[in-house]
């Protein structure tokens, strides 16, 4: 039952705008893989061979540091309505972050997210569908805003505290190329949401 395809097409590219969530898999070529569920509006398609996702401040920082070691990366959505779906998306992928030239013009794609920590851009080198029989219904009622709040507690300052803490390498111990702001920054940023 399962189809393959070398770019979205329009049909998977509207099944895709429609998901509320999606899955994320990367593994270095040693150590643990690592999957993540996302959601929050974070995923854009750019156009048939390309998709850009936005990454919140999390308790660990393992796709970036994959994607260091080894740039391959796995997409999944699933449909949780009535009819049955999975969609996946196969390619390599690279890290954007805060100060890369290419910052704020995807940043600008998105919603805003406090605690902005990465961005990834995908480029797909193949598309795969499957039944999805076995995936239960679920019915959506929202997306958290837990972590909206969280990052606002937290604070410039706090969150540059925790992505030292927790962000700069994996449960593996590879780093994860993460850049911090100077004290500086973090001061000025405090100051403009004060």
């Amino acid at each position: 039952m399962a189809k393959q395809f070398p770019e979205i097409i329009p049909r998977l590219q509207r099944f895709i705008e429609k998901q509320q969530m999606f899955f994320v898999a990367t593994a270095a070529r040693d150590g643990r893989v690592n999957v993540s569920p996302k959601g929050l509006d974070s995923l854009r398609v750019l156009g048939p061979g390309r998709v850009v996702w936005l990454n919140g401040t999390g308790s660990g920082n393992e796709t970036a540091a994959h994607l260091l070691d080894s740039p391959r990366m796995t997409i999944m959505f699933c449909s949780f309505a009535r009819e049955p779906l999975i969609l996946r998306l196969y390619g390599t992928a690279r890290a954007v972050h805060e100060g890369d030239a290419e910052w704020d013009e995807l940043l600008a794609l998105f919603p805003p997210m406090l605690g902005s920590r990465n961005i990834y851009l995908l480029d797909i080198d193949l598309v795969q569908t499957s039944c999805g029989f076995g995936v239960p219904e679920f019915e959506f009622t929202g997306q958290r805003e837990l972590m909206h709040t969280w990052a606002q507690k937290k604070g410039a300052h706090g969150l540059r505290a925790y992505h030292e803490e927790k962000n700069l390498s994996s449960i593996d111990g590879f780093p994860t190329g993460l850049p911090l702001p100077d004290a500086d920054a973090d001061a000025d940023a405090e100051a403009e949401t004060a």
